[in-house]
């Protein structure tokens, strides 16, 4: 990244993962087109898109803040007319965007059930599509998606229906752009985590203070994420990456560093070990 100054349009980023693969590309010298919706601070939510975009270029690299929702076909057109004007093109598209509910069928009101296939397939599809014409043109073009491996055993599949519909829908659509655009050159991959990552996300809706101390920090799917899209785009394409997969495939073995105060937990729709 450092010797190219490659672009990267990411939905979110104010927080967790999305600003740890935001700051891993900053300090390889990229800049970074952040959409997102946190313009102020929120009571339980850390960060806004303005102190992210402040880290980003303390990091090392260039960044551009363009409060947004990306459930909007006008914010996000909006950010990649602003991020070209800027940047002078996109090469990566990072699909961070997502909204978190586990309830089942009947509990589950259709209010969570829209933000989440809102977010996760609308917003998926219009940030990718509105970036294709300027992939194409792009320097080792990588579209990556932050959804999990299809992983379909009845355990998996009856846990939490719509929000696995929703996360496997944007795992579909980026399979589905790794088959499309393979003559172009353009990169389609999707990374989860292994372990449960220590964000907001997990400590309101996971297990408090309980489910962070057996979480690993974002860096770990922030290191992942950097790795990938600097493989070759041709060379790469429609994979559903756990994050310790590609740092192994990387000879890195010690994940020590990202480890939490207690015995791991695995995430959702990873198999434990036997």
């Amino acid at each position: 990244m450092n010797r190219t100054g490659r672009t990267l349009l990411m939905s979110g980023g104010s927080r967790g993962i999305g600003l740890a693969i935001a700051l891993a590309a900053a300090r390889r010298g990229a800049n970074v087109i952040l959409l997102a919706k946190t313009d102020t601070p929120h009571p339980r939510l850390t960060g806004t898109i303005h102190a992210a975009a402040a880290e980003i270029e303390a990091a090392g690299g260039q960044a551009l803040a363009v409060v947004g929702d990306v459930r909007d076909e006008t914010s996000v057109q909006q950010a990649v007319e602003r991020g070209v004007d800027r940047f002078g093109g996109i090469d990566i598209v990072v699909n961070n965007a997502s909204a978190l509910a586990l309830d089942g069928t009947d509990t589950l009101t259709m209010k969570q059930f829209d933000l989440m296939t809102d977010i996760q397939l609308r917003g998926t599809y219009l940030l990718t599509s509105k970036a294709l014409p300027h992939l194409r043109e792009g320097t080792n073009p990588h579209i990556l998606s932050l959804s999990p491996p299809l992983n379909l055993p009845p355990a998996w599949l009856g846990a939490h229906p719509a929000y696995t519909m929703a996360k496997y829908g944007m795992t579909l659509l980026t399979l589905g752009w790794a088959a499309e655009y393979a003559e172009h050159g353009i990169a389609a991959n999707c990374l989860w985590p292994e372990t449960y990552i220590a964000t907001d996300a997990v400590k309101n809706i996971l297990g408090g203070d309980t489910a962070m101390d057996r979480a690993r920090s974002p860096e770990i799917v922030a290191d992942a994420a950097v790795k990938i899209v600097e493989r070759p785009a041709k060379a790469c394409t429609g994979n559903t990456f756990l994050d310790v997969e590609v740092l192994r495939e990387a000879r890195v073995t010690d994940l020590s560093t990202y480890s939490g105060k207690a015995e791991i937990e695995y995430d959702i729709f990873v198999d434990r070990p036997r």
